[in-house]
């Protein structure tokens, strides 16, 4: 059996995990103690992120003609593949919230619902809240004007019974 035929698994795993997901990033994992490194995989795993390291050759194949085909180009050294498909964010804010303690952690780039970002980019993207954050955030800011307004009718309800 030729050595492409025994890769083409692996490059249809990696296409499998990349379709349909919502958020890629790419990060140079160097340096990282096994301790650091098991850290992150499990706060990765908690979130629904897939974490693999895998050959850059056949990453490289697995996202041609694809939306992640502009990651091709910082494909060099060793790099781990952080997948969601789920919460678009989550990728970059897990890793980047972890580089703010491991160094040895680089974001490379990453692509977000389809749109390319450079590291710069990545870090940015990781300050947005996950889309439960905010939905609880924009209900919580529609509930409160609610509440003060049943509290008000409930002190005019009981003002009327004093009176009365």
């Amino acid at each position: 059996m030729a050595k492409v035929e025994l890769k083409q698994p692996i490059v249809d795993e990696i296409s499998a995990a990349i379709t349909g997901a919502q958020g890629v990033v790419l990060v140079d994992y160097r340096g990282l103690t096994v301790e650091q490194d098991t850290q992150l995989r499990k706060q990765l795993r908690e979130a629904g992120v897939v974490y693999k390291v895998y050959k850059n050759t056949l990453v490289k194949r697995a996202i041609a003609g694809t939306e992640f085909e502009p990651m091709s180009e910082l494909l060099e050294g060793p790099t781990a593949v952080a997948i969601c498909k789920e919460d678009a964010t989550a990728p970059a804010r897990i890793l980047a919230n972890f580089a703010k303690t491991a160094e040895a952690l680089e974001l490379k780039c990453g692509v977000v619902e389809g749109t390319y970002y450079d590291a710069t980019g990545i870090t940015a993207i990781a300050t947005i809240p996950s889309r439960d954050e905010l939905i609880s955030k924009f209900l919580g800011s529609i509930q409160s004007p609610i509440t003060n307004f049943a509290r008000v009718l409930k002190q005019i309800a009981e003002k009327n019974e004093e009176v009365a």
